[in-house]
């Protein structure tokens, strides 16, 4: 009985997870304005495929106890696309919220407002680089 206790929760929690992670994703218009900015309204499903299936992967990988003895090449492309999820992500959060363009104006520094977005992305992709070569193959 406490088994199916715990799998009731569990399940419920992962629905209730996976379903504000969908309406985050949703509410920053992460797939549409990526679709706009690269003109690629052709590979929709590719899009909306690639969302679900990393997100599933990604959580059969965090609880689960599968290892993976990779060469450091394939950690970064790995981690390479963990950074590129995690700077859209983010850039995203900060186009709703128009933070970055106010904060930019307040600074002076609104002329340089691509290279400091640019600067952001690229921050996040050599982070999760640095963790995923660092941390994660020790």
């Amino acid at each position: 009985m406490i088994r199916l206790s715990e799998l009731l929760i569990g399940f419920s929690t992962g629905l209730a997870t996976g379903a504000g992670f969908v309406a985050l994703l949703t509410l920053l218009n992460i797939v549409p304005r990526l679709i706009q900015v690269s003109r690629t309204k052709k590979f929709l499903k590719v899009y909306i495929f690639a969302v679900i299936s990393g997100t599933l992967v990604g959580t059969i990988l965090s609880f689960s106890q599968i290892s993976w003895h990779q060469s450091n090449v394939i950690l970064i492309i790995w981690g390479l696309f963990h950074g590129v999820f995690n700077g859209m992500l983010a850039a995203a959060l900060a186009e709703v919220l128009n933070v970055f363009p106010i904060l930019f104006r307040r600074i002076q520094l609104d002329r340089y407002r691509l290279i400091l977005f640019m600067a952001i992305v690229f921050g996040k992709v050599f982070g999760s680089l640095f963790q995923w070569i660092i941390f994660v193959k020790l």
